[in-house]
C-alpha cells in the first residue's frame, strides 16, 4: 500500500505545479529524492555513552538504524581527535521517507510551544531545504521518563527543484508549515534574518 503523501504528490502537488508553472513534461515537477536526519553529541563529555543514546533515539525516530560519523580533523581546544566519533545521521528513501515527511510535519511540529512555522531561510538554491531542531522530544516515539539527555539535529530534505522558489513550493504543497512571508517592501531584505519567536525550529 502505497503512503499517503506519495499519493497526495502524485494526485494534488505534481498536477497543480504543473498548471501553475506551465511544466511541459511530468520529470520537470520537482519531487522528494530523499531525508537526511544528522545530529551531533561530539560537546558532551561522556561522548560514549551520549552516542549510545543518540543511535537508540534516532532509531525511533526514523525507524532506520543510523550510521555513526567522524571527524575528520583534531582540534585540540575542544579535545577533539580525529576520526572520532562524534555523531550520527540516518538517510531515509521511498516509504520511510514519506512516512517521516508526515510525522515531522503533522505530529512532531505542531508539538513545539508557541510554534508558527518554519524558517524560509534555509534554502541552498540547488533543490534542498535544512532546518535544525533544538529538541527530540517532539516526537510522539520519544518517552519523555527515558529521556536522559536533550538531542538536537538537523533534518535536510533533498528534492530535485532547482531553484529555491520551486522547492518551497513544492514542499509547502507537500504540507511544510513555513511561516507566512511578508509582503513589505524591504521583506526581500529580512528574510536571512527571520524570527521565529523564540521556537524550537531554526534555519541552518
Amino acid at each position: 500500500m502505497e503512503c499517503d503523501l506519495k499519493n497526495l504528490y502524485r494526485k494534488e502537488v505534481m498536477p497543480a505545479m504543473m498548471k501553475g508553472r506551465g511544466y511541459e513534461n511530468i520529470q520537470q515537477v520537482p519531487k522528494l529524492e530523499k531525508i537526511v536526519v544528522n545530529c551531533s553529541t561530539g560537546s558532551a563529555q561522556d561522548v560514549k555513552a551520549a552516542l549510545e543514546d543518540a543511535v537508540n533515539d534516532m532509531t525511533l525516530i526514523s525507524g532506520q538504524k543510523p550510521v555513526k560519523t567522524r571527524s575528520k580533523k583534531s582540534i585540540s581546544n575542544f579535545k577533539l581527535r580525529l576520526h572520532q566519533e562524534i555523531g550520527c545521521k540516518v538517510t531515509l528513501r521511498g516509504k520511510r521517507m514519506y512516512e517521516f515527511f508526515l510525522r515531522f510535519t503533522r505530529m512532531a511540529l505542531p508539538r513545539i510551544r508557541d510554534f508558527r512555522g518554519v524558517p524560509n531561510g534555509g534554502f541552498d538554491g540547488r533543490g534542498a531545504y535544512t532546518l535544525g531542531v533544538r529538541d527530540h522530544t517532539i516526537f510522539p516515539e520519544i518517552e519523555l521518563d527515558k529521556v536522559k539527555r536533550n538531542l538536537g539535529f538537523d533534518v535536510t530534505f533533498v528534492t530535485t527543484g532547482k531553484n529555491r522558489e520551486e522547492t518551497r513550493e513544492m514542499l509547502l504543497r507537500m504540507g511544510m508549515p513555513f511561516i507566512e512571508r511578508s509582503h513589505a517592501p524591504d521583506a526581500a531584505k529580512a528574510a536571512p534574518k527571520e524570527k521565529t519567536h523564540g521556537q524550537e525550529v531554526l534555519a541552518a
